[in-house]
């Protein structure tokens, strides 16, 4: 475990994905979180380029800043101070309405808990944000056929979250990510729910995007699948203590 006196610069940040452009840059990104007696660092001064391409796990013990990093990235929260740009947007001043088109559009979200609606059916639940988006029925209906297929959940279209193991509905929900063909994909504790069978299975479907052009960036305090990344950002009191490439 890094001390606190290796924690107090910042690491130099690693340049992958050569000769891919750059969707991601943060530069001193910092995050403060006030009370009327607390004042809490959760970041402090991150540097952080995500390219196209990459595969970027981001790893630290619990209270590190990893979700709060997440939130940032994913345009739910707002930085204290520094800079943030998304595909060469600057998105600190951006207005409500516009953050949120943005994250529709650009971002797609896998969560611990799925976040399934349970009265909607897996259909229904990978093609609400396209409906968000205002996409026509036809358009719909063809991201959601091949978001379903690429997870391999395309039989189970017609049925309930309810009637899914936590493995299916982990995947419907990756689906429901891919389907409004995001820049990249956020994945917060994938696995947190999962055995760990299920959990490899969603890991390995992961990989397998990778493998087919998405850029993914997932927060996981599980070190075995941190390494499925090609590149493992680790965190300790917020701020970034390695930033490695896998061997």
């Amino acid at each position: 475990m890094p001390t606190t006196e290796e924690t107090t610069e910042q690491v130099p940040r690693t340049r992958g994905a050569n000769g891919s452009p750059t969707l991601i840059k943060l530069d001193g990104v910092t995050k403060v979180f006030l009370t009327d007696e607390v004042e809490t660092h959760a970041l402090s001064g991150i540097h952080l380029d995500i390219k196209q391409g990459e595969y970027v796990s981001i790893a630290g013990p619990s209270g590190c800043g990893k979700s709060t990093l997440l939130s940032i990235l994913g345009l739910l929260d707002t930085p204290s101070d520094g800079s943030y740009s998304l595909k060469e947007t600057e998105v600190a001043n951006l207005s409500f309405p516009e953050r949120a088109r943005i994250r529709n559009r650009e971002i797609g979200f896998i969560f611990q808990s799925f976040n399934l609606i349970g009265d909607l059916t897996v259909y229904e639940n990978v093609e609400l944000p396209l409906t968000y988006r205002g996409m026509g029925a036809s358009d719909r209906k063809a991201h959601v056929v091949e978001a379903l297929e690429r997870v391999g959940m395309g039989h189970r279209a017609k049925h309930l979250p309810s009637q899914l193991s936590g493995g299916q509905q982990q995947r419907v929900a990756v689906a429901r990510a891919l389907a409004g063909k995001p820049a990249i994909l956020l994945a917060d504790e994938p696995t947190g729910n999962l055995d760990s069978r299920n959990g490899e299975a969603v890991m390995d479907l992961l990989k397998e995007l990778h493998a087919g052009g998405a850029t993914i960036c997932m927060v996981t305090h599980d070190v075995r699948f941190a390494e499925h990344a090609d590149r493992t950002i680790h965190l300790f009191d917020g701020r970034v203590v390695e930033d490695r490439m896998a061997a």
